[in-house]
């Protein structure tokens, strides 16, 4: 594929993902007074059960500085609390409150419903093609990264 035809296809990518992102952030706003940074948050805690901090921005491709912002204000919510580590009690871990995992509940619930609609014009034979097509760009930018050659 041409220098060209590759830099296309991710400002397609980007786009795309970015245009998903802008409506969950604004079903976020308006229908939970949250955002879509909280909402990854606590879906990788449901997703993963407790976790690190680093094992949160780990998952969420954000910096250390962002999760530590995120957990002070979802804390302070009742959504998440933490915990010492059973085997290292030098570590900690948080995890979603009861009161955490009713809300991501609603909120994953209004996620795929607007996932749904939006992306719901594609045949189911459409979205396991671009599934597919998308996992493989996926392990190739992670091929490449491992490789340390993406700069």
């Amino acid at each position: 594929m041409a220098a060209r035809d590759t830099v296309r296809l991710s400002l397609r990518l980007l786009s795309t993902s970015r245009l998903i992102e802008r409506e969950v952030d604004a079903l976020m706003r308006a229908r939970f007074d949250s955002s879509i940074a909280r909402f990854d948050f606590l879906s990788a805690l449901d997703r993963h059960g407790p976790l690190t901090l680093g094992e949160v921005s780990h998952y969420l491709l954000v910096s250390n500085g962002n999760v530590t912002q995120l957990n002070t204000r979802l804390k302070a919510d009742g959504l998440i609390q933490s915990e010492q580590d059973q085997n290292d009690r030098r570590v900690h871990r948080v995890r979603l409150t009861p009161r955490g995992e009713s809300v991501f509940k609603h909120m994953a619930k209004a996620h795929a419903a607007l996932i749904d609609r939006l992306l719901g014009d594609l045949s189911q034979a459409d979205r396991n093609a671009l599934m597919r097509l998308v996992d493989a760009a996926k392990a190739s930018i992670r091929r490449t990264l491992t490789k340390g050659a993406a700069l």
